[in-house]
Parts: structure tokens; C-alpha cells; sequence
């Protein structure tokens, strides 16, 4: 039911014995946030996402009484993880369309009347997004939070802002700087009246194969990712032709190679590679990405060298049909959704693929814990279809990550020079490497979930 509180116990979990609670809650009587007002300096509660991967909600605010949260999302696990219940709000700022980012924002909408606050590309992904968020929702038989109802309202909801272009809330002003990390997504500069504070959000230094990295901004507060810290990325392009000569190799055998990867950033980047390296091929993309990938060149001012993904579009035999579907099996390489197999048609492609051991499946990206990848990696079976079905087949990993690695996050830090430095998104471990790495100055602060930090 809309607007009320329920526990719901999930099957347990076989191999744990672990049964999970999902709570989903009563708007105005099961928020934490502190209700004592800001004395000074701005005060950063994080909902989720601070202690965590995914899962990001953040509130700032300070003691001109101006308040907004950055990104409420939820973490798309089995059920899903949400963030903790977000105060009353009047404006929330959106820095991507990944959906732990912004999953949650039309219960926002829905409950508080929420402006949100984006660039042109977020707000047109979104939609599809949340659409793909509720249908899932549906087919797994677990409740959200919001209905669509709640998704209608916020589709109506944006606010759309230009790299660069300030505007004001309440007594602060912001402006969104490219993160590097998807086309469209942003880092959020905010001067208060006391303090210069940039948002880092997800981000890259690097460039990528669609997006520029990010740039460094000077502020006094700097609250960044900290997804890869104490870990260091392979060099990018001898990555890329790493997965250029296995796709090579796999084909030269008579086989197909299927490429499960991300709907938003990850399938178009896989795409440029592939059209630069090996044009002969017959490359078939299907799934979601091909509706995200129309919306990009809708915003050609988000992508890097935007002549270049038409060529790729055009170039690249896109599925729209069933009979399509099937004609993709002679295809050299099939990329498609999801990222992770946790569904999509990724699975119906490798349930037909998985009996000709010529075939070969590679994986583009991280495989969280309970994912169909992550249970590919580690036990060569995944459920296809609600069955758990072992897969025989050559699986290979490639680290093409959107996200800045612990070098790329040093120096991105060193060259904002801030007082104070906020660590999030990332596990324990991440964020004590790169924390470590700060002796005196910045100040790091490693938030917790539900807790809040007041810096000056």
C-alpha cells in the first residue's frame, strides 16, 4: 500500500540460511534525519550510500535553513536495499541516471512534491529507468516503495540545467561540471554562504570512449566516491585491446562471443571499441541500451565526439523484433542487457548459446555479490529462467570501469585542495585506503549511514 510502513521477509537464502528484511516506509514517521537546526559550516546526513556501494542519499544543509538531497537511489539487489527515508524536501539534485541514483526519486515526488534537479540526458534516461525498475518489480514480486502514480508526477517534476550554468536555491548557488563517469552525469559545485563545497558523485579523471573526464574544482569541502579505493585500474587501452583479441579469437573458432554490459555507459563504449577495431564484424545490440543510446544522440552536447556514435549507431544491426532475435545467433558478437545477467536478454541469448562450447561469454564490468555474473564467475551456473543451470561455456572479465581508481582519486583530491574530504560510495575496506592516504591535510571523514557530519 501507497504511504504506509511494512516488513517483509524474503525466502531465505539457501546457501546463507539468511532471511533478508525489506522495510518500506510511512512518509513523516520513520525519517531520522535530526531536527536541532545548523549552527554553522553545513551539515551532510547520509541516508545511504555513505558506508556502502549504491544505495546514495545524502541531505545538505545549513543554517540559512537551505536544505536539499543529493541522489536517492536504491541498490538493485534481491530484494532491493533502500536508503533510509528522506526528510521533507524541496529539491533534490540528480547527477545521474544510473538507477542506485536514482531509484527512489519518484517516491520523492510522490510523497514531498520534490523538484528535481538535472541535465537534459538524466531527465530523458530516467523515464525508461524507472519503467524497467517497476516492470522488475513485478516480475520478482517484491513492493516498491512508490506506484506510477508516483513515477507520472516525476516525470514532471525536472528541472533541467546546463554544464556550467548557475542557479539558486534557497541562499546557495550550484552548477553541475562533467564527472566523466556516463554522458549527461555531473558533479555539483555549491557555494553557501560560508563555504565552497563540489559533489563529486560517480566520476572518472579518464577519458572514455564517450565522455571526457572530470576536472578538478577548488572547493572547501570535497565529498567524493570511493568505489575504487586502494585499487588501481589496468591501463584503458591495453584493456580494450585485451577484449578486442578475445572477441577476435572466440570468432576465428567459429564461435559467438555475447557481451552482457550496462544499459548506460557501458554497451555504447563497448560498441565504439568493437566499430574502431573490428568493423568486418557483425556486431547485434539489443536490449535496453539501444533506447538509452537514442536519447544520447538526442544530447549530442553530453557526448564526446558525437559524429562518431551515429557512425557506430549505423554501423551496429540493432534487434527490434523476435525474428531478430534469432538472427542474431549467427552473429559474430551479440552485446546486449544486462550488465550483471541478472536478466534481460542477455539470458536468452546464453540459454541458447551455452550448448556450443566455441561460444564465449565476456563480462565488461563488476559483478555484484548475488548477481547472475557474479554466480557465473564463481560457480559456472546462473539461473536461466528460475532454474539454476550450469554454463560450459569460456567466461572472460574485463575491467572497464567508469569509475576514477585510487590514483585517479589522489590526484583528483590534491588538485581541488580542500579542507575537508568526504568519502563515500565504497565498502570499508576501499574507504581506509584512500582515507589513508590523507594524514593532515584535507581532513578525511568516513560517514556512516543514518549519521551526520558537520563541517566548517
Amino acid at each position: 500500500m501507497r504511504g504506509s510502513l511494512h516488513s517483509i521477509r524474503s525466502e531465505v537464502d539457501v546457501e546463507s540460511g539468511i532471511g533478508r528484511i525489506m522495510v518500506l516506509y510511512s512518509p513523516g514517521r520513520t525519517s531520522s534525519y535530526p531536527t536541532d537546526p545548523v549552527d554553522s559550516g553545513i551539515r551532510i546526513h547520509f541516508l545511504g550510500g555513505g558506508d556502502e556501494v549504491g544505495n546514495v542519499g545524502c541531505v545538505l544543509e545549513d543554517k540559512t535553513g537551505t536544505r536539499i538531497l543529493i541522489d536517492y537511489g536504491l541498490a538493485p539487489t534481491r530484494p532491493p536495499r533502500y536508503p533510509s527515508e528522506c526528510p521533507p524536501i524541496d529539491h533534490a539534485i540528480i547527477t545521474h541516471s544510473h538507477i542506485d541514483h536514482i531509484g527512489m526519486a519518484p517516491w520523492l515526488v510522490g510523497h514531498h512534491g520534490t523538484r528535481l534537479h538535472g541535465t537534459t540526458l538524466t531527465a530523458a534516461v530516467s523515464e525508461m529507468m524507472w519503467r524497467d525498475t517497476y516492470k522488475v518489480s513485478n516480475i520478482e514480486g517484491y513492493p516498491l516503495p512508490w506506484d506510477m502514480r508516483d513515477l507520472d508526477a516525476a516525470l514532471g517534476a525536472w528541472e533541467t540545467h546546463d554544464m556550467g550554468e548557475w542557479f539558486e536555491i534557497g541562499a546557495w548557488r550550484l552548477r553541475f561540471h562533467r564527472a566523466g563517469h556516463i554522458p549527461g552525469a555531473a558533479m555539483i559545485e555549491i557555494e553557501t554562504p560560508e563555504l565552497r563545497l563540489l559533489w563529486g558523485g560517480d566520476m572518472d579523471t579518464r577519458q572514455n570512449p564517450n565522455v571526457a573526464g572530470a576536472k578538478p574544482v577548488k572547493c572547501d569541502v570535497l565529498c567524493i566516491e570511493s568505489t575504487y579505493g586502494g585499487r588501481e585500474h589496468p591501463n584503458r587501452l591495453e584493456e580494450e585491446a585485451r577484449l578486442v583479441a578475445r572477441v577476435k579469437e572466440v570468432v576465428s573458432r567459429g564461435g559467438l562471443a555475447l557481451i552482457p554490459a550496462f544499459a548506460s555507459g557501458r554497451c555504447q563504449d563497448i560498441l565504439r571499441i568493437l566499430h574502431t577495431a573490428v568493423p568486418h564484424m557483425e556486431v547485434h545490440f539489443d536490449g535496453m541500451g539501444t533506447r538509452v543510446t537514442k536519447h544520447w544522440m538526442n544530447n549530442p552536447e553530453h557526448i564526446h565526439h558525437p559524429e562518431g556514435l551515429e557512425k557506430v549507431w549505423r554501423w551496429a544491426r540493432k534487434v527490434r523484433s523476435k525474428s531478430d532475435r534469432k538472427k542474431a545467433l549467427d552473429a559474430d558478437v551479440i552485446v546486449t542487457t544486462s550488465g550483471m545477467l541478472d536478466g534481460g536478454p542477455a539470458i536468452w541469448y546464453l540459454n541458447r548459446l551455452r550448448h556450443d562450447s566455441a561460444n564465449a561469454i565476456l563480462l565488461t564490468g563488476y559483478q555484484a555479490e548475488g548477481s547472475g555474473g557474479r554466480s557465473l564467475l564463481d560457480n559456472r551456473r546462473l539461473p536461466i529462467f528460475g532454474n539454476i543451470t550450469p554454463v560450459d561455456l569460456e567466461v572472460s572479465q574485463f575491467q572497464l570501469s567508469n569509475h576514477a581508481g585510487h590514483s585517479e582519486l589522489l590526484s583528483f583530491v590534491r588538485a581541488c585542495e580542500p579542507r575537508h574530504v568526504v568519502f563515500f560510495h565504497g565498502d570499508t575496506e576501499a574507504r581506509e585506503a584512500i582515507s589513508a592516504e590523507f594524514k593532515q591535510s584535507p581532513t578525511p571523514s568516513l560517514p556512516l549511514n543514518g549519521t551526520s557530519l558537520n563541517l566548517k
